[in-house]
């Protein structure tokens, strides 16, 4: 499947294929000097076969997990490149999940004032999400995202067959956002995901939910919209994962725990059941003054006030400002509220 991302200068082909990483020379321009970022997280085959398409590789890998998405792991990069005497004609290439995806395309964005970058995503995860889009970023002060940029990828590789290689938990991580874009776009693949195998889907699961999220970047690139519903489930998740530390919790389990107070009761009592099938929490222990102290410094604040996204009808959604008292107010209910367990 060929999905185009049209954003006029910065379009860009999704491809979603089995067997792609080891053609990958075929939809990349990898004839030039090209930083391939990794984690130990991932096979390292995987690197590797890039690395051998490539005329001029460096590989860099990082320590695996949310902590490695740091200012000095950043600056790694940065500093790889310039000792390899990269130019603006060289590239960066991300072979991973959204960490490395997330990190390396920010490296790309700032070094001589933006490179191209290649997204290869090798977690549900990535692959249903964070490749597509343009989101940049680093965590910074312990909390996610704080400082980044919006860089779209030149091309981005999806292989499914690269996920036979991740745990359970992985996978569920990453099923955690097509759930999002399912109960907010498309009834029809959260009906699929309620009543079928999953594992039997998953391709289907993934070529949908990045032609959801395409439609969305297409109109509203940088966020100031429509892809303010994307964040369905991450204002309270976000803060949910800083609070407990970025290594706790997975990003998908607390975006899992977040949509529930953003439910009707109809749409809770399907969703529910939904996260527990794919292993998913539907109830985390978080300190409330901590989750608060978090809000304080979410970047979607608009002064006192921020959009958050309600469901109250499983393929629709609604956008509704409020401040941030009464989002205090949510999580202080969030907290005590036993039927959300």
């Amino acid at each position: 499947m060929n999905c185009k991302v049209n954003l006029g200068i910065n379009s860009y082909d999704i491809i979603i294929e089995r067997g792609v990483l080891q053609n990958a020379d075929k939809y990349l321009n990898l004839h030039r000097k090209v930083l391939v970022v990794t984690d130990s997280g991932v096979p390292k085959q995987y690197a590797d076969t890039i690395a051998q398409l490539c005329k001029d590789p460096v590989i860099v890998c990082v320590p695996q997990g949310e902590p490695s998405k740091n200012v000095d792991n950043w600056q790694k990069l940065l500093q790889a490149m310039l000792e390899n005497n990269f130019t603006r004609t060289d590239c960066v290439t991300a072979v991973g999940g959204g960490v490395v995806g997330d990190m390396a395309g920010f490296a790309a964005a700032c070094y001589m004032r933006g490179i191209d970058f290649y997204n290869i995503p090798t977690t549900v995860l990535s692959q249903v999400d964070s490749s597509v889009g343009g989101k940049t970023a680093i965590d910074f002060g312990q909390y996610k995202n704080m400082v980044g940029a919006f860089h779209q990828p030149k091309c981005v590789l999806i292989d499914p067959d690269v996920l036979v290689t991740l745990p359970p938990r992985q996978i569920a991580n990453g099923l955690a956002e097509s759930v999002k874009m399912a109960a907010t776009f498309d009834a029809a693949l959260f009906e699929r995901i309620e009543r079928e195998n999953v594992p039997d889907i998953i391709d289907d699961i993934i070529a949908r939910s990045v032609e959801l999220k395409k439609n969305v970047v297409e109109q509203d690139e940088k966020e100031s919209g429509l892809r303010k519903v994307l964040n369905f489930g991450h204002t309270i998740g976000h803060a949910v994962e800083s609070s407990l530390g970025l290594d706790s919790f997975l990003h998908g389990e607390c975006v899992a725990f977040g949509m529930l107070p953003m439910c009707s009761d109809s749409v809770r009592n399907r969703l529910i059941p939904v996260l527990q099938k794919l292993g998913l929490p539907t109830h985390i222990d978080f300190d409330k003054h901590k989750v608060i102290e978090a809000i304080r410094h979410d970047k979607k604040f608009d002064g006192n006030n921020v959009t958050i996204v309600r469901v109250e009808e499983i393929g629709s959604y609604i956008m509704e400002k409020i401040t941030r008292s009464e989002l205090v107010d949510i999580i202080i209910s969030l907290k005590s509220d036993n039927n959300i367990n």
